[in-house]
């Protein structure tokens, strides 16, 4: 599986791109700002077309260019219920701070937007992944789970967005965060993969369950609770 990207624009937020071998179809995960431009350029050079655009959560940073990449090559982009109100009103996500940045540009919804639900399977591009729902970050982030194929064998990979980085989690001050929500987020839905599952992170270098179960300092405290229940 071809799995590459690139931090996009001056929050360096991670766009991905996720292709089967021999293909001319792929994914385009969180395209934001000033993502369209490289992203295209990517997909002419590599002979890809994707056909969904995945939403990891409805932050500006995540989802500035979903409309001109779907638009493009009309495909569908996929959010949570919860965060799809970011993708036409941003500055609602984003806080009164961060939202004098875009005062006076116009945003709107793509014209096809399908809403996620846990535990949803999208089969795309031949691949297939799972929708794990991960509030905290925002009421809507969620993970993708997929499965890469290997020389070694089948490799469990999840995207992760905000919710988990290598070494840190996601900020839960902004609105529709919640730092305990987001920790139980983590506690039940993400350390219980296997430990060689790939961490693709929204933003920063990918990482693995094991790693981050051993060396996060934010995950400490979660797991001594668990130890002790």
């Amino acid at each position: 599986m071809l799995v590459t990207g690139f931090p996009a624009g001056m929050f360096q937020t991670n766009c991905y791109i996720l292709a089967l071998p021999n293909t001319t179809e792929c994914v385009v995960v969180d395209p934001g700002q000033d993502a369209t431009e490289p992203l295209v350029e990517f997909l002419t050079q590599s002979n890809l077309t994707p056909t969904a655009v995945l939403l990891t959560h409805g932050h500006l940073d995540h989802v500035w260019s979903v409309k001109p990449v779907c638009d493009k090559y009309g495909v569908p982009a996929y959010i949570h219920p919860d965060d799809r109100y970011m993708l036409s009103d941003p500055g609602r996500g984003i806080g009164p701070t961060m939202k004098q940045f875009i005062d006076g540009i116009e945003f709107t919804e793509p014209e096809t937007v399908v809403e996620l639900k846990d535990g949803d399977v999208l089969d795309h591009a031949g691949m297939s992944f799972t929708v794990v729902h991960t509030p905290g970050h925002t009421g809507g982030s969620v993970a993708f789970r997929t499965v890469a194929p290997t020389e070694d064998g089948p490799l469990d990979v999840a995207l992760t967005g905000d919710t988990l980085f290598q070494g840190s989690i996601g900020r839960s001050d902004l609105p529709g965060g919640n730092h305990q929500q987001l920790l139980d987020s983590i506690a039940e839905k993400l350390l219980p993969l296997p430990d060689s599952t790939a961490v693709l992170p929204g933003h920063g270098g990918s990482t693995s369950i094991g790693a981050e179960r051993q060396s996060n300092p934010f995950l400490l405290d979660i797991q001594s609770a668990n130890k002790g229940n």
